[in-house]
């Protein structure tokens, strides 16, 4: 009797163990290295179980094509249902006017001891339901912004998606014939606010942003607003600015559980980032609304499969280290697990001019 006592101790202590773990799965980097090679893949999306992409593993990724690709829509539906199990882009697309108040405080995603408080301002550019509420589309076009879009002559067929999503208010205007025009739903991080529009500081500045947000036109503009401290200056100011210009513009706010709901998925995938990018968030996302998701401007690597050079982004100069450790994503990881998606037919990887292999 002691000894059946003993080993059912044992047996419930070794449950709670395994309970807490997963439980924390998203909350800590470190729990990385907890999932061994013995754990299951909900959707088997890797092709190994590598955490790891080296300059050495660039060149079978290089051997790409679209020729012949077919979607697979058993595996679309299977990932669908995966991902519900961790968030619902639904709900978790956007925080909603009923789920605060003015003056609520509230601790940043990315730096918990930290804290914001909610203004007035801030709610009231808040939608009253997700703007996704409901929405469903046959064909979604997610649009990074690698260098590797220049030169493509992909406008059109990206524009020819029932559903355009495009990554922090990349410019159009100038390159329409490789990046499209369309814009159904659009991201900007605060960063861009200074990086490209200088900290709204001017009046010239806020009239080049006023200018680029005007032609979203009825666009959902997707604000990462409550990640670190310090981006929330540069958050107010847009508000005030679309209210002062009374702008065409439904604005969304991710939910503060998003990204650690988000990683949790790819990890128990043997996916072991750091912090999903904004490319592989709205791929993500777009599993919930989108029955055929095609990716453009996705390539995290300097040069492509000529060796020719490949800017960061299609419209600046901006260098990156795509190998490095020091940075909080792992875009040629990423890129590996949507190539392997792509050969399955759960999505539709395009990385080479549109109407050719």
């Amino acid at each position: 009797m002691r000894l059946t006592r003993k080993c059912c101790a044992l047996c419930t202590i070794s449950i709670l163990v395994i309970f807490f773990k997963t439980k924390d799965l998203t909350r800590t980097e470190h729990q990385q290295s907890e999932l061994g090679d013995g754990e299951t893949s909900p959707t088997r999306l890797m092709v190994n179980s590598s955490n790891k992409v080296n300059r050495k593993d660039v060149r079978p990724i290089f051997k790409h094509s679209v020729e012949g690709w077919k979607s697979n829509l058993s595996l679309v539906i299977k990932i669908r249902k995966d991902i519900l199990r961790f968030l619902d882009a639904e709900r978790d697309i956007s925080v909603v006017k009923s789920s605060l108040k003015p003056g609520d405080i509230i601790h940043y995603v990315l730096d918990r001891r930290r804290t914001l408080n909610i203004s007035r301002n801030l709610h009231s550019l808040l939608p009253e339901v997700s703007p996704m509420k409901n929405k469903r589309f046959n064909a979604c076009a997610v649009v990074g912004n690698s260098g590797i879009l220049l030169g493509s002559g992909c406008g059109k067929e990206i524009d020819s998606h029932e559903f355009v999503i495009r990554c922090n208010l990349a410019p159009l205007v100038e390159y329409t014939d490789d990046v499209g025009s369309k814009s159904d739903f659009v991201t900007m991080n605060p960063s861009v606010v200074q990086r490209a529009f200088g900290s709204l500081q001017n009046e010239t500045d806020r009239e080049n942003f006023v200018r680029r947000l005007a032609v979203l036109n009825d666009s959902v503009l997707w604000i990462p607003a409550f990640m670190v401290k310090g981006g929330e200056r540069h958050v107010e100011w847009v508000n005030e600015l679309i209210l002062k210009n009374k702008l065409s513009i439904q604005t969304a706010y991710p939910s503060l559980r998003l990204i650690h709901a988000v990683r949790g998925y790819w990890l128990t995938n043997k996916v072991y980032i750091k912090r999903p990018s904004t490319g592989l968030l709205m791929y993500t996302l777009a599993t919930r609304f989108c029955d055929e998701i095609h990716l453009y401007g996705f390539w995290p690597f300097p040069k492509d499969a000529n060796g020719t050079p490949v800017k960061y982004h299609y419209y600046d100069n901006l260098k990156y280290r795509y190998f490095s450790n020091a940075g909080p994503h792992r875009m040629p990881l990423e890129f590996k697990t949507l190539k392997s998606l792509h050969d399955r037919g759960a999505l539709k990887l395009t990385t080479g001019k549109c109407g050719q292999p």
